[in-house]
Parts: C-alpha cells; sequence; structure tokens
C-alpha cells in the first residue's frame, strides 16, 4: 500500500521511507499513522511544528498490533507532537534511547506529548551496558498512560534530563503510566525515575509525577531519585516495591498523597529525606519491612559542606500527616558516621501515626535529633517514644477504604492521612490494551514428562520442554554427552525415592542461559565420565551476559567425584549474571577439587555481585577442595540491598585445603550485608573469613561447632552489627581495634567501638 497523499491529514504509512515523506509533508492537524506490522530495526525521527488546537500525531493503525523491533527508537524534536499506541519488544536500543524527546543537544522537544507507548523487556543483552527507555528533554512536555514493563539492563527506565536550559524549569508532567516490575540489578543504575543528575541537582525542575502505578519495581534503593530542585510527587501507588522514594539531591521537593503497599515483603521502603525545605505530608505506607536507607520512613544525616553529589544537610523539612501502618523502621539520622555527620535541623514530624501492635522499637535514631521538633503525632501503645514530647499512644480501630487499604478510623484530630480520589491504580494507568499479567512462568507450573534411563534421554526431554515444565525421571542410568541449555523455568525431579545417576561427558552437564531457571530435586549427579580437564561444573551460567535473572534451587540431591582434575567446580557462574536465589537444601556433596558455589566474579568492586539471596541448610560438604562458598560485593556503593546469606545445619568436613584455593577459608564473604551462619559443624577445615564493607552489615555466628579448624577471621571498615554469640575462636580486625579471644563475644557494635568481651 503506497502512502495517501500529502494533501490528505491522515496518512497512513508502510516503510520508513514513506513515514520520513509523511514528517517532512506534514501540516499541523496532520495525522500520521503506521500500518499494522512488526517494523523491524526501525528508527524514527518524528520532526514538526503543530499547534495547540492542531498537533500533528503519529500514531497507529490498531493500538497493540503495531512492533517496533530489533534496533529500533524514536527521537520526538519539535512542537506540540503527539506520539501514541509504538509498542517496542524483542530488541534493543541502538543508541542509549529508546523514546527520546531531542534530535540532537541543540534541537529538543516542548508541549509534546507520549501516551500510550509500550515498553517490554527491550533489554540490551549486555547487563551492565547502560541505556534509558525514556528520556525527556525540552518543556511543557506530558508523559502518560505509558506501560514499562521488565527493564534488565543497567539504566534509567524514564529520566528527565537538564542538561541545557531548554530543559530545565520545564513544567513537565509524567502521570497515569504503569511502571511494572523491574528485576533487581543487583549493581547502582537501576533507578526506575530520576529527575535530574547530581550535577544539575542545584536546578529547578518543576516536574510533577503524579498518579503513575509502580509495581514491583525492585532494580535498587532509589525506585525515584529526585536530583533537582522543586519537583512534586502525589498521588502514586508504590506496590511492593524494593526501595524508597529518594530525595537524593536538591531542595523543595513536595511529596504528598503517595501510597507504600508492602505486603510485608523484605526491603519494601517508603521515604527518604535528604537536603532543605522538603515536605513531605499526608502519605500512607503499609507493611514496609526495609531497614536503614530502604525503611519506612528516613532522615539522613548529611556532609558538612557536601560536595554537591554527596549528601547535603536536611534542614527545614516539614513532615506532616502521614500514616504508617505496621511498619517496621523509621529511622532517623541515618547513614551517620565521621563523614555524614551533619544532623537534621530546623525541622519537625507533626500530626504522624505510627502504628505497629508487633514490633515496639520502630525507631532507630542514629545521632542527635535535637534539631526535630515533635508535635501531635499517635503511637500504638507499645511502641516505645523517641521524645518526651510530641508523641501520645492509643489504640486504633481500622476499616478498610475503597482502594482496599486498612485505614484508621478513631484518630485525635488532625493527624495522619487522607488519600485524595486521584489516586493511581493499577487499572487506571497505562493502556487498557496489553496485559498487565506477570510474564514470568514459575518453577514446576507447567506439564510433568516421564523419561526412561538411557544415553541423552534427559537432554532430549530438556530440549523439548517448555517453560515451567517438569522432567521426572525414573530410577536408573542417565549419561549424557551434550550440555544441556536452559533457557527457561524447569525442574528436573525424581518419581521415586530411590535417586536416579546422571553422568555427564561435558565440561558442564547444564548450563543456565539467559531466562533460565532450574530446580533439581532428589538426584544423584557423579562426575566419574566427565572430560580429564580443569575446570569443569556439574551446572554453570552462561558465559555471556545474563539481563535476566535466574533461580537456582536444589534440594535432596548429591554429588560425588568431582575429582577428575583440578578446579571442578559444582557450580560455577561468571561475571555479568546474577541470581535471585541460590539454595542448596538437604544435599550431599563429597570429593570435589573445587568449589562448591563461587559468587565472586564481580572483582570491580563498583558495588555490582552474583546473587543477592543464598542459601545453604541442612547439607553435607565433605572432602571439598576448594571453597563451599565465596560470596563477594565490593565496592562501597550503597545503591543496593546485598547479598543475604543464611547458613544452617550444614557439616563442612575437610573443605579448603587444596593450594588453589583462592582465598584460603572454607567460607568467604566480602561486602554482604546480612550474614546468619547458625547451628553448622565444622570439621578439619579451613575457617570463615569476613571483611565488612558497606552500611551496616548484620552478621549472626551462633551455636555452630568447630574442631581443627582454623579461627574466624572478620575485618571491616564500615559501620557494622554484630548480634548474639560467637564461641568459638574469633579475631576482629577494624581500623580501631583487634580482638583475638576465645571467649564469647556478644552484643552489638555500630560506631567501631567496644564489643563487650564475655568468658566463657
Amino acid at each position: 500500500m503506497s502512502c495517501n497523499s500529502p494533501k490528505d491529514s491522515k496518512q497512513l504509512v508502510n516503510s520508513v521511507e514513506e513515514f520520513n515523506t509523511a514528517v517532512e509533508n506534514a501540516q499541523p492537524g496532520d495525522v500520521i499513522t503506521l500500518a499494522n506490522g512488526v517494523w523491524k530495526d526501525t528508527e524514527l525521527l518524528f520532526e514538526g511544528n503543530g499547534t495547540e488546537q492542531n498537533p500533528i500525531t503519529l500514531t497507529v493503525e490498531e493500538k497493540g498490533k503495531v512492533f517496533l523491533e530489533g534496533s529500533s527508537n524514536i527521537r520526538i524534536a519539535g512542537s506540540h507532537l503527539i506520539v501514541e499506541g509504538l509498542v517496542f519488544k524483542n530488541g534493543f536500543t541502538p543508541t542509549t534511547e529508546v523514546i527520546s524527546f531531542k534530535k540532537d543537544k541543540k534541537t529538543v522537544a516542548n508541549n509534546c506529548r507520549v501516551t500510550e507507548c509500550v515498553i517490554d523487556n527491550f533489554n540490551n543483552p549486555e547487563r551492565h551496558e547502560p541505556d534509558t527507555w525514556v528520556a525527556i528533554y525540552g518543556k511543557n512536555n506530558r508523559i502518560d498512560h505509558n506501560h514499562l514493563v521488565g527493564k534488565g539492563n543497567r539504566g534509567v527506565t524514564m529520566i528527565v534530563r537538564l542538561n541545557t536550559k531548554e530543559s530545565q524549569e520545564n513544567n513537565n508532567r509524567i502521570d497515569h503510566n504503569y511502571f511494572g516490575p523491574r528485576p533487581n540489578l543487583g549493581s547502582n543504575g537501576g533507578e526506575t525515575l530520576r529527575i535530574g543528575t547530581s550535577h544539575y541537582s542545584m536546578i529547578n525542575s518543576n516536574t510533577l509525577v503524579e498518579s503513575n502505578y509502580f509495581d514491583r519495581c525492585n532494580g535498587e534503593h532509589e525506585i525515584i531519585s529526585n536530583k533537582s530542585f522543586q519537583n512534586t510527587y502525589r498521588d502514586n501507588v508504590f506496590f511492593e516495591c524494593t526501595g524508597t522514594l529518594t530525595m537524593r539531591h536538591g531542595n523543595e521537593t513536595l511529596v504528598e498523597g503517595n501510597v507504600f503497599i508492602g505486603n510485608n515483603k523484605p526491603s519494601t521502603g517508603g521515604i527518604r529525606v535528604i537536603n532543605g525545605q522538603q515536605t513531605v505530608r499526608n502519605n500512607y505506607g503499609i507493611g514496609l519491612k526495609g531497614y536503614r536507607f530502604r525503611g519506612a520512613f528516613v532522615v539522613m544525616n548529611g556532609v558538612p559542606n557536601s560536595p554537591i553529589n554527596r549528601y547535603f544537610q536536611v534542614e527545614d523539612a516539614k513532615i506532616s500527616n502521614n500514616t504508617f501502618i505496621d511498619c517496621d523502621h523509621i529511622q532517623l539520622c541515618a547513614g551517620s558516621d565521621a563523614e555524614r555527620s551533619a544532623v537534621p535541623i530546623n525541622s519537625s514530624i507533626s500530626n504522624n501515626i505510627f502504628y505497629n501492635e508487633a514490633k515496639n522499637d520502630i525507631f532507630t535514631v542514629y545521632d542527635d535529633i535535637d534539631g526535630i521538633s515533635f508535635e501531635n503525632n499517635l503511637l500504638s501503645p507499645n511502641i516505645v517514644s523517641i521524645s518526651e514530647t510530641g508523641f501520645s499512644s492509643k489504640k486504633l480501630d481500622f476499616v478498610e477504604n475503597e482502594y482496599g487499604l486498612r485505614v484508621p478510623k478513631n484518630t485525635g484530630e488532625g493527624q495522619g492521612a487522607v488519600l485524595s480520589d486521584k489516586l493511581a491504580t493499577k487499572e487506571n494507568t497505562g493502556v487498557s490494551w496489553y496485559s498487565k499479567e506477570d510474564a514470568e512462568v514459575a518453577l514446576s507450573s507447567g506439564k510433568k514428562i516421564s523419561i526412561s534411563p538411557g544415553l541423552n534421554t534427559l537432554f532430549d526431554a530438556a530440549k523439548n520442554s517448555n517453560p515451567g515444565d517438569v522432567i521426572d525421571l525414573e530410577a536408573g542410568r542417565y549419561t549424557i554427552t551434550k550440555t544441556i541449555a536452559i533457557g527457561h523455568p524447569l525442574t528436573i525431579t525424581s518419581k521415586s525415592n530411590e535417586k536416579p545417576q546422571i553422568l555427564f561427558e561435558k565440561k558442564s552437564a547444564i548450563t543456565i542461559q539467559n531466562g533460565g531457571s532450574l530446580s533439581l530435586q532428589n538426584l544423584t549427579f557423579d562426575g566419574e565420565e566427565s572430560p580429564d580437564r580443569t575446570g569443569n561444573s556439574v551446572i554453570s551460567t552462561s558465559k555471556y551476559s545474563m539481563n535476566k535473572n535466574y533461580k537456582l534451587f536444589i534440594d535432596n540431591c548429591e554429588f560425588k567425584n568431582l575429582d577428575v582434575n583440578h578446579s571442578f567446580d559444582a557450580i560455577r557462574t561468571y561475571k555479568n549474571t546474577f541470581a535471585d536465589t541460590i539454595s542448596i537444601k538437604n544435599s550431599i556433596f563429597k570429593t570435589v577439587s573445587g568449589n562448591i558455589v563461587a559468587l565472586d566474579k564481580e572483582t570491580d568492586d563498583i558495588g555490582i555481585y552474583n546473587a543477592e539471596y543464598v542459601i545453604m541448610k541442612n547439607s553435607v560438604f565433605s572432602d571439598i577442595g576448594g571453597a563451599a562458598l565465596r560470596l563477594h560485593r565490593g565496592g562501597k556503593d550503597e545503591s543496593t540491598f546485598g547479598p543475604f546469606l543464611e547458613m544452617e545445619h550444614c557439616t563442612f568436613d575437610n573443605v579448603g585445603h587444596d593450594k588453589r584455593n583462592r582465598y584460603d577459608k572454607a567460607i568467604s564473604l566480602y561486602g554482604v550485608q546480612v550474614i546468619d551462619i547458625k547451628n553448622n559443624i565444622f570439621n578439619n577445615s579451613k575457617g570463615i573469613g569476613m571483611h565488612l564493607v558497606v552500611g551496616e552489615p548484620i552478621v549472626a555466628i551462633l551455636n555452630n561447632n568447630f574442631f581443627k579448624t582454623e579461627t574466624t577471621t572478620i575485618t571491616g571498615d564500615q559501620k557494622y552489627t554484630i548480634e548474639n554469640a560467637w564461641t568459638f575462636p574469633v579475631e576482629f580486625e577494624s581500623d580501631d581495634y583487634k580482638i583475638s579471644s576465645n571467649s564469647a563475644i556478644k552484643g552489638k557494635a555500630t560506631d567501631g567501638s567496644d564489643l563487650g568481651v564475655i568468658s566463657q
């Protein structure tokens, strides 16, 4: 079909050439329509000048039937232009932006609108190659009712740029967008929305962000990163988001009428206050479990005479009429240390409700709060107040409001939040014609595939499986001569109590590729048929960058004879891969020349790491040449959450003595944020080595039995919290002191001071 005459006001185009001709001849009031179908490797420049009454519109023949795929993007430049109905999927931008409100640095978009567009998993395959999905330049633009979901590589989902005068004091409006799930990036650079940068943070942006729905946006600590002056955030909803709306830079921000729903999920947060003249009022949070910088409500300490990229002192903050129900952590003077020593001043906290009948100590005060006044705040009767005045206690009754939220009905006068009727919902944001259903398929949610022992029967079954399928193995011997590549969620299990035996002749038995997750249950992996080469493994990740997170669950399995040559690992991971969870339970690992799992491939020490949750429970590790676990998170960036380690009821027998054991430890932990090691037995093994950096690591090492095992060493140069007790030889060294003792160490230390050494 050829392009309609340029004299017509409506033109259907079928190619980039026809589109370019239509744009070149477009007049105010014209409508350019992309024909249905896939537009592959399509870069569009939509440039022109309409009028307020007669904009120039770029639309689609049918919404939901026009797809820009491959190497595609769009630039918008001029004035009074409207873009609607585009869907970007199955590819990534060839530049640094998918939708850009500029042609070049000098030619931006003003008075333009992007509405009802979709960007769905449109990710660069290189996990840490950054790009932005929507980059907003110019003034008086509106970005509304768009659907943005699944950003997996580094870079902000949506950004307002202030790097030229043409984009400052912009009065842009961002409203009714659906920001769908964004997985944990495992590094800095995973914000969902950012307004400004530190370099331009002293500039007025005057951007309005209202009635948007943030659904499980988990990229990093800062869901929203405010980095400019005079922005407003109101009537937005944050559903199970791990992180906070953060006033990172810039003053005179208004945060009003927003709702934060945690549903008791770990690391879910609310609002973080930094800088001057910030107003936080009428917000509501429920079931938020995040702590420290991702608490339900956080007021930071600043840096005296702060550089522009650090933390300015909180000054003249007005915090009023907010309601926090069943939230665990309200943090004041957070981040207090030798650098961040400027406490909040001239600030007030008034007419708020802090209610949690299950937790008495929701407040944490890290420094002097004399610069904050308290007035007419309400607590549940069990909560310990942090001030002799300004707080009262009362038991409240609750009702469910029109949004399904628990709200108190018998508060005192003027206390708590009153929510707007303009609040975002999942239904009134985004587009109606594109599904918001989760695209991720759960493990063990598909059909069952039964197979018998034989040569490559397991390989063939995995190759022909679909996402979520379960492969049931009959008892017997399975030999695979080709590596099984897992590109979707797959479960491999046994049909009976007798463990099937899996042998493999390739360097790796199973490789988890991008998009894959794996659950192994009641199986035996035997390395006796593996090649006589160094660096074998039973399970490995892809050697190439993975922009989708994976999960690995191992339950009631046995791994043996992994010693045909040195450095034979049970699980091998590579750089630029990230696991949401690696779980090993009820399993046996014996005679392994390498490591069980080494999550230490991100050694640039810039805050990137390989796994969020590592769980090792009820398992036996015997005759392991390398480490049972290496878990590394280097650098001092504070934008991420983990790693988190749970190690319980495991036995470590003769672990770590191989000369190639890189860290000379049975367990090597660097920069891990939460360490829980308890009720384990260590026999004739190398020790545990921990280096505590970044934020306030929480360490609990309790009731472990150490026999003929080396001393556990702990070093640290950041704040730390040490809970419960050690009952084994321990050395602790910080910048301030060193302890070497056979005593139990008990208590908490948060500033490098006395740990309290108690003799047994």
